[in-house]
């Protein structure tokens, strides 16, 4: 159990501190402002209300800034399992709808899967107020 909890704390500090600007100025644009709503063995969940900083010509939020989202979301879901980050060998993000500047969005990661040095998480994105999926990986 001290293992888990220690696990747990790894990976929720390392979302804090992307979201701090610990990290590469990219990660750190992206995830200002995000907070982890709930934490346990390979799941991580959290809150986001989208930055004006993050938005492409129309408005909307910007496909890339999403996915590094989903990229280290998916790490920390993986963390919280494993202990440690993993490097991603395969993103194949479904974008299925836009969200706008100030929309609060949920961003949930799930490892469904482990086999030797192989984790496979599902990461999806959604309207906080409407329930709608923005954008889905695994």
């Amino acid at each position: 159990m001290e293992d888990e909890d220690h696990r747990l704390q790894q990976a929720q500090k390392w979302l804090e501190d992307i979201s701090n600007g610990l990290c590469h100025e990219i990660e750190a644009l992206t995830f200002e402002g995000i907070q982890i709503e709930h934490a346990e063995k390979g799941l991580v969940r959290c809150k986001f209300i989208i930055p004006k900083h993050l938005s492409d010509r129309d408005g909307n939020w910007h496909v890339g800034a999403i996915a590094v989202l989903i990229d280290d979301v998916g790490a920390a879901a993986i963390c919280s399992a494993v202990g440690h980050i993993k490097v991603s060998v395969n993103l194949s993000i479904s974008y299925h709808s836009t969200a706008k500047i100030q929309e609060e969005v949920e961003i949930e990661g799930k490892v469904i899967g482990h086999k030797e040095k192989l984790s496979l998480v599902v990461v999806a994105i959604k309207n906080k107020n409407s329930g709608n999926i923005i954008a889905f990986d695994c």
